[in-house]
């Protein structure tokens, strides 16, 4: 089997965002996907239409972003997670890849914990997780916070913005962490369905 045979993986990056930031973030993760050689498409989840819910249902991975309010996913974020009930229980998202990212105030801000309901949002679909694929970065004395992943998550794709500052405002090495993000699930998607390509039995003719 080649190359020839698939078709560029289909990438949804579902995002909440209440003052910007993390649509900013979402777009970086979309033109990582896009470099990654995969077909992106960005998707609000607070406005979402049955057009929106088609997409998700087509593709081949779903990228959760959301900021992170008081140590977890935003409502609106939540809002839409419960709404993927029906889905889940007829098992629609089932082995799609998936992944997620988030933006907060605070280096910390209890991202994790975000990242975390991401993951489980995933899991309880039965999507295939992808994380983060990054050594920690501005761990030392000759870092900094041009690093990539530079405030050491792994399981997703952690962003710091100032509190103040506008969406233009998101730190360069945040961009290029979601724009890694992005690729990396396009690589690992792309990766999926070949191998599901190549396990496909071979068609016998009888005599």
């Amino acid at each position: 089997m080649t190359d020839e045979n698939l078709a560029p993986p289909r990438i949804v990056i579902a995002y909440h965002s209440g003052w910007g930031h993390t649509a900013v973030l979402a777009a970086a993760v979309a033109q990582g996907a896009r470099d990654g050689g995969a077909a992106a498409e960005l998707l609000a989840v607070d406005r979402i239409t049955e057009t929106d819910w088609a997409a998700l249902d087509a593709a081949d991975a779903i990228v959760f972003g959301s900021p992170t309010y008081m140590g977890d996913v935003s409502a609106a974020f939540k809002a839409f997670a419960e709404a993927t009930s029906s889905r889940c229980v007829r098992g629609a998202w089932q082995d799609k890849v998936a992944a997620g990212f988030t933006n907060s105030g605070g280096m910390s801000g209890d991202k994790l914990h975000a990242l975390i309901s991401l993951a489980v949002l995933a899991a309880q679909h039965h999507m295939h997780w992808v994380n983060l694929g990054l050594v920690a970065g501005w761990n030392s004395t000759t870092a900094s916070r041009d690093d990539l992943n530079r405030l050491g998550f792994f399981l997703g794709a952690g962003a710091q913005t100032d509190t103040d500052l506008p969406p233009e405002g998101v730190l360069g090495s945040d961009l290029a962490t979601c724009r890694h993000l992005g690729g990396r699930v396009a690589e690992v998607t792309a990766q999926l369905a070949a191998g599901r390509l190549s396990c496909r039995p071979l068609r016998t003719t009888e005599r």
